[in-house]
């Protein structure tokens, strides 16, 4: 009897040490997967944000649990000098090198959307400008014939009567290097799963499907919220106005985590952060406010 007794007490011990080992190891990994959700916002969000020019449409529509953008996807130059401006206006064409080419895209496909460096006069900033257009066809091969030697390049055809805007259409105005960077319409917003969870989700509208999770579950419809100010800090509501957004991000476990006075709750973890848009314009009619430089 005393043996059994002195068993059962030991085997009580083992198992309020597992029991408790066990709570703990949950509780752990359960806390670093929240961590890990955190860091991911606040790495990817920022790096989306950074990107934009809201002075030149970036931002297509905004809300405090959403925001509708260009996402850049792809950085290249043009590489032969002065594409035909000036004259008439047909189905115009650039040039592109493969080599250096920047971002998750290698290559172009019909129907990409571009935004193109257009430099107008190079003797002032005040007029320089992204002009979007769209592939229609694509030619590779040694098409870039700079530097003494062919390179492989794109050839870029894109819709017929592009650039149809006398102001635009300047001889000279799209010059040898000049960048151009390859975008989806993206939306980001905060919805609710399938399972009842909240999501921060991301829908790629140029190439359509479902939105997608990219940060969650959140603690509820309000999990992410978004504040836009101008570039003075005062918030707006003007998409064109917006220099900074600041990302407020309220995450918490995915089941909820017993304590050690045995009640069980969901930890919850925040971040607060705020992007400057490192695109937008300091000079001519894009600054916020309006601005001239020499």
């Amino acid at each position: 009897m005393i043996a059994l007794v002195l068993l059962g007490l030991v085997s009580a011990a083992v198992y309020k040490v597992l029991v408790n080992n066990q709570r703990v190891y949950l509780a752990q990994t359960q806390t670093i997967d929240l961590q890990q959700n955190i860091r991911a916002a606040a790495a990817i969000l920022p790096a989306e944000f950074r990107e934009l020019d809201a002075a030149e449409g970036d931002i297509a529509a905004m809300g405090p649990d959403s925001i509708q953008m260009r996402a850049m996807r792809q950085l290249a130059f043009v590489c032969l000098p002065n594409p035909p401006l000036g004259g008439g206006i047909g189905q115009l064409t650039l040039t592109v090198r493969q080599t250096p080419m920047y971002g998750n895209r290698q290559t172009f496909s019909q129907n990409d959307s571009l935004l193109i460096y257009w430099e107008g006069d190079p003797s002032t900033r005040n007029d320089d400008k992204w002009l979007p257009a769209q592939v229609k066809t694509v030619a590779a091969g040694p098409v870039c014939t700079d530097s003494g030697a062919n390179h492989a390049g794109f050839t870029l055809t894109f819709q017929p009567q592009w650039i149809n805007n006398p102001a635009l259409n300047v001889a000279n105005a799209i010059t040898r290097g000049a960048p151009l960077r390859g975008y989806d319409a993206v939306l980001y917003r905060v919805y609710q799963g399938a399972d009842g969870n909240w999501y921060l989700g991301q829908k790629n509208l140029s190439q359509g499907g479902t939105i997608q999770p990219v940060v969650g579950p959140l603690t509820d419809a309000n999990g992410v919220t978004f504040t836009y100010y101008d570039s003075v800090g005062v918030v707006t509501a003007v998409p064109a106005q917006v220099a900074q957004i600041q990302i407020v991000l309220r995450a918490r476990t995915n089941s909820p985590i017993r304590g050690a006075d045995g009640v069980q709750a969901y930890k919850v973890d925040s971040v607060v952060t705020r992007v400057a848009l490192r695109n937008n314009p300091r000079c001519g009619p894009g600054a916020a406010p309006p601005r001239q430089c020499g």
